[in-house]
């Protein structure tokens, strides 16, 4: 589905440069947090979207920024068929397509920002493994979000599970 030039859900553009227009998206302090915890930290629901936001997000404001997320088409709200008070949260492909722009994110910030060691390990894994590694993410995400099959990971284990282990491996040893 293409954007019509110029017009929002929410009115008109500032312009159509793409900058501009990827800041309309994203240009809050919070949507790409956000989507960054349902890519790499598997959250779906709201219930752990709030509780595992590292930054404190409140209630209010994560659900505000779901339904924008929701009304421009980077993610899908469904029922959760376990449990009729829940719903779940899916990516689609447009925010899938995100996972090179946070490694790019995330390199620049491990290069010029003060990070720590424990938040930044995905950062350089994702970097290290350059688009081989991002292409295999978003297959993933594919699979987990959009149904779409993948072969299955060559050593068994996702990507996302070997960032979680890197992650984890380097909070441990800090603590």
């Amino acid at each position: 589905m293409q954007p019509v030039p110029g017009k929002t859900m929410a009115g008109e553009h500032r312009s159509g440069c793409p900058i501009n227009l990827s800041l309309e998206v994203f240009g809050d302090k919070w949507s790409l947090l956000i989507l960054r915890d349902m890519i790499f930290g598997g959250r779906r629901h709201f219930r752990e979207l709030l509780n595992g936001s590292q930054e404190g997000i409140a209630s209010n404001i994560l659900a505000n920024r779901l339904k924008t997320l929701v009304e421009l088409g980077m993610l899908t709200r469904r029922p959760d068929p376990a449990h009729k008070q829940k719903a779940i949260y899916s990516l689609t492909e447009p925010s899938i397509a995100l996972v090179p722009v946070l490694a790019a994110l995330g390199a620049w910030g491990r290069r010029w920002l003060p990070v720590t060691e424990e938040l930044s390990v995905r950062a350089r894994l994702l970097e290290e493994g350059g688009p081989d590694l991002w292409a295999r993410f978003m297959a993933e995400l594919r699979e987990e979000h959009l149904g779409v099959p993948t072969t299955p990971p060559p050593d068994g284990r996702t990507v996302r599970d070997r960032l979680q282990a890197a992650y984890l491996a380097t909070k441990s040893t800090s603590a």
